[in-house]
């Protein structure tokens, strides 16, 4: 990407540090920031990252993916970044904290960037600022990913929830998209789509058992449709599958060619189900897939759904 261009998506959050024992470092490159800008490179679009990261992150190798990729990848030095332990567990997924994040200032952002046209948010343990709902341009698609500001993240300590609330970030977003065990039934969906602004897509992610995308209108919610998972080969490792959701979902209202144009037939979300299914398939980043897997796994689905159709007729 020329210096003096700007990227079609945006892409900005703190790397995270998820320790695992199956890697000689005890960690794997985590966070919003890495497996989004790392799908969003491989669906085709031009990527600019602005990862924030601690010292040990920001030499990761997983990096060199994105850069692989085609993204333009911008480091900010950070004294703290995140460092996770994900523990796994029929109720869900349990986190225990040994870092927290700094803040990521605004001004690391490079010039040119602030023109682009799409945005991807994603903060893994609330490091952006309300300052940065007012860097996207007016016109610019934004997205969210909202669980990482409902976080309360102190090293040596459970990560808690936070009780969500509205915010300059959330009534800048076009997309926000929130994991159902980070979105309590305490808060009711019509209450969130309140502090929305109209036109914006709520976005909750239930794993493998889909999700529910909710529409929300100048009054308020308009219409919440269910979204299907897609059936991974295997599970072996889920981490991150919200984000390439979120990511792969973006890219094509960015970028309605990704799926023929079919925006209004829901194919972004059929989109981010199949970038997800794949993702899952694979270790941390390795498993983020490419455009063609994708579009496989997208055709595989129609076919199945085809054949229950006419099962059932």
């Amino acid at each position: 990407m020329p210096a003096s261009d700007f990227p079609d998506i945006v892409v900005v959050g703190a790397a995270s540090r998820d320790r695992v024992a199956d890697d000689p470092r005890g960690w794997r490159l985590g966070g919003a920031v890495s497996y989004a800008a790392l799908t969003i490179a491989r669906l085709g679009l031009r990527v600019g990252a602005l990862v924030g990261a601690d010292a040990e992150a920001a030499a990761a190798h997983e990096l060199d993916l994105l850069r692989d990729a085609g993204a333009e990848v911008v480091i900010v030095p950070l004294d703290s970044g995140p460092v996770f332990d994900n523990i796994e567990e029929p109720a869900g997924r349990r986190q225990v904290a040994h870092a927290h994040a700094n803040l990521l200032p605004v001004a690391a952002l490079p010039a040119s960037w602030r023109r682009a046209p799409a945005w991807l948010l994603g903060p893994v343990a609330g490091e952006l600022s309300e300052d940065w709902a007012r860097v996207p341009t007016g016109e610019a698609l934004v997205a969210i990913g909202w669980q990482g500001l409902l976080r309360d993240v102190r090293a040596g300590h459970h990560v808690r929830r936070v009780a969500p609330g509205p915010s300059a970030l959330l009534e800048r977003a076009d997309l926000v998209a929130v994991s159902g065990t980070d979105f309590g039934p305490e808060t009711p969906i019509d209450q969130v789509a309140g502090w929305l602004r109209p036109g914006a897509t709520l976005l909750v992610t239930g794993g493998a058992r889909g999700g529910l995308a909710a529409e929300v209108g100048p009054d308020g919610l308009r219409r919440v449709h269910h979204y299907p998972a897609l059936r991974p080969d295997r599970a072996l490792d889920a981490t991150g599958a919200g984000d390439v959701f979120l990511a792969s979902v973006l890219a094509a209202r960015a970028k309605p060619q990704l799926v023929g144009g079919r925006i209004a037939q829901r194919y972004d979300l059929l989109l981010g189900a199949a970038a997800a299914s794949l993702l899952v398939e694979g270790p941390g980043l390795d498993g983020v897939p490419d455009r063609e897997a994708i579009r496989r796994r997208m055709s595989e689905a129609a076919v199945r759904r085809v054949a229950a159709d006419n099962s059932s007729s």
